[in-house]
């Protein structure tokens, strides 16, 4: 039972203040001119304030509320390094079993889950107090391994009121490398060296020391670096192909280690070509000259070189060599001196009449098989004697003429091979009869590649083929112009042909085998492209090392699809065979891995501003000695955490009784101002 007196004054306080210093300065009037009864009016006054005061005695049965206790326990992907996680636990029992033996000490729980952000005690924190009255919060525990990637910047600005202790679990000595991009550049051009500046940091090593870096784009084979421990190295990788290009750079395993996750640094590189370069050569005048003209024109990309032979050199018409074109031929300077320097050569409705030297020919046919593109637009002069098939470029063309030309009209369609290569595999849901007609075609037997488009019979219409390291399209027809000028509805004369141009120039996304990997949210999509039997399964390796298996589905001809669930950020494996893919959860380096040592350094300012402490527990996760503190006393040491005593409390009854009460007062201002007037009338 607790007794105090309370005031609850009949008129406002300022009133009673102002009445009381009136009732003040006239007693001092009266004592100063020496008025008789001056000290009974004196009383007779202050009776009477306390009265309008109405003070009373207010008796409370208290009974006392315990206080509350937040334990932050660190569940990030950091923690499962080493016995980290199970130290926590440790921690955490021995925590929760101090809060069980104090009657006085309630327990509040939170998890620090895992995020794309890193760890975010802070976050959880906030939900965690979201429900705690903070007048009765004695301290806030986190059981981490020293990760804040939102800690504040301003300490003071939490005002907790309570302490914020951390104790960190795992072995602070433990040493880890570790690597990190210091500078990329957000584009680069396809083929071309792209710049890196890497850093390898080691506390393990000597500085300067080399280490062993290796480079690779979207999981293909990896460039190898050297770079100097502790030193900014610059190492250089081309690019593969236009759009996102998603670099890894990985470096050995150093003689300690915590993880090998950040031993690996990802970025995304958006990959453009500088202007793509095509030499076309119409070997004579025809409809469909200007319309392969105005498609390569129409892409602002592309630096076209177009040739027309007009007239053969042999032609005998006395017109001198220098006055047969505006422009000379530079024969020697294209297909000599400058030939790799075309991204694609198409050769349009082309025969051999002397213009091109066998020799230049056989350059061209090397060109190929180092890797360069060619694209033939046959015409009747395919089926002839003069026909590129009797010459050195025979060896890399996918089909030999049969030597007859067929004139009929016909609608192209798609083969079965067709419906599944990626170049036209998304023209398969038109039927051929939406398609505009065309009217001859090179009799052809495909000797090799992927026979795409057929005419009448099922004879070939446009073969594809890889020679080398290079590739070749072969369309056995000169009538494509007549889909570009919109004959009878045309068809798709301006898609086609860019697909099969990109084919050609090795876009990734245009692949026959292609394996692609994304992840949405916490799944993982894989789609696997192949021309070849079903695949029988695969692979997916998560950051940690930890391998799940795919199981792909049909979903079109020619195409699988397998999915499944992700758990933790970072990048992603994925094999089927031989072909490999990449594919980021979260950002590409999480904040997670970026620093795995045990270190108290980001959470150091919370605790020194709240009077709390930074503990280590070590691999064993010994729990720290645990006591209550009162207010303004220490609570944290060097190997002990203190919970705050708030001694807050709930009234479980009152009882308000009168000190004065208003009949007594009022007799009593009477009976003091009548002895005034009797002593002053004496």
């Amino acid at each position: 039972m607790i007794s105090s007196i309370e005031f609850e004054p009949l008129v406002p306080y300022l009133a009673l203040i102002i009445g009381g210093g009136l009732a003040l300065l006239g007693v001092l009037i009266g004592a100063a001119m020496g008025l008789r009864g001056w000290i009974l009016r004196a009383l007779a006054a202050l009776a009477l304030i306390a009265a309008l005061a109405n003070p009373s005695i207010v008796r409370e049965e208290r009974e006392p509320l315990s206080d509350i206790a937040v334990m932050l326990v660190d569940r990030s992907e950091s923690m499962e390094a080493g016995n980290r996680a199970a130290a926590a636990d440790s921690v955490a029992a021995a925590i929760r079993q101090y809060a069980e033996n104090d009657d006085s000490l309630e327990l509040v729980e939170a998890e620090i889950p895992r995020d794309s952000g890193g760890t975010r005690p802070f976050e959880a924190l906030s939900g965690a107090l979201a429900e705690v009255p903070r007048d009765r919060l004695a301290a806030v525990i986190d059981v981490t391994d020293g990760q804040a990637q939102d800690a504040p910047e301003d300490p003071d600005a939490l005002d907790l009121g309570a302490p914020f202790h951390a104790v960190l679990v795992g072995d602070p000595d433990a040493d880890d490398r570790r690597l990190e991009i210091v500078r990329a550049p957000s584009f680069g051009l396809v083929s071309e060296p792209v710049s890196f500046v890497v850093k390898v940091i080691d506390p393990a090593v000597p500085p300067g020391t080399y280490a062993n870096v290796s480079l690779s784009v979207d999981g293909d084979e990896p460039v190898r670096a050297r770079a100097r421990v502790g030193e900014e190295s610059e190492v250089l990788l081309p690019l593969g192909h236009r759009g996102p290009n998603i670099v890894e750079v990985t470096v050995a395993e150093g003689p300690e280690e915590l993880t090998l996750i950040n031993n690996r640094a990802a970025l995304s590189i958006t990959g453009v070509r500088d202007r793509l370069r095509v030499l076309l050569v119409t070997g004579e005048p025809h409809q469909g000259a200007r319309d392969w003209r105005n498609l390569l024109k129409s892409d602002p990309s592309v630096d076209l070189v177009h040739f027309t032979i007009l007239r053969p050199p042999q032609k005998d018409d006395r017109t001198p060599i220098d006055e047969l074109s505006l422009i000379q031929f530079p024969t020697t300077q294209l297909f000599v001196e400058k030939l790799d320097e075309f991204d694609l050569i198409i050769f349009d409705r082309y025969k051999r009449r002397g213009v091109l030297p066998p020799l230049y020919l056989d350059n061209v046919a090397r060109y190929v098989e180092d890797g360069g593109a060619l694209l033939v637009a046959a015409g009747p002069p395919f089926a002839g004697p003069l026909s590129l098939s009797r010459s050195m470029l025979a060896s890399v063309l996918p089909a030999r003429p049969t030597g007859r030309v067929g004139e009929q009209r016909f609608a192209p369609g798609l083969t079965e091979a067709g419906r599944i290569h990626p170049v036209t595999a998304g023209f398969a849901d038109e039927a051929a009869e939406e398609w505009g007609p065309w009217f001859r075609i090179v009799e052809a037997e495909a000797v090799s590649g992927d026979t795409l488009m057929s005419g009448p019979d099922e004879r070939p219409l446009m073969v594809l083929d890889r020679v080398g390291e290079g590739r070749v399209g072969l369309l056995l027809s000169d009538q494509a112009w007549l889909w570009a000028r919109g004959y009878e509805d045309g068809g798709p004369y301006r898609e086609l042909f860019r697909r099969v141009a990109h084919w050609l120039m090795k876009e990734p996304e245009l692949e026959e085998e292609r394996l692609s990997a994304r992840i949405e949210g916490e799944t993982a999509i894989a789609e696997l492209r192949t021309m070849g039997e079903a695949p029988e399964g695969g692979t997916m390796t998560a950051p940690n090392g930890e391998e799940t298996p795919l199981e792909f589905s049909e979903v079109s001809p020619g195409r699988y699809r397998a999915e499944m669930a992700v758990g933790g950020t970072g990048l992603h494996r994925f094999r089927a065979g031989e072909l490999t893919a990449v594919a980021a959860a979260g950002a590409l380096n999480p904040a997670e891995f970026e620093n795995m040592k045990v270190d108290g350094e980001a959470l150091a300012p919370v605790a020194s501003a709240t009077g709390g402490g930074v503990i280590y527990a070590g691999e064993a996760g010994e729990a720290p000695q645990m006591r209550r503190v009162r207010e303004g006393y220490d609570a944290a040491g060097r190997e002990w955490i203190g919970f705050k005593r708030n001694e807050r409390y709930r009234v479980a009854e009152r009882e308000s009784t009168p000190a004065a009460p208003a009949l007594l007062m009022l007799a009593l201002v009477l009976l003091l101002t009548g002895g005034a007037w009797r002593r002053e009338g004496q």
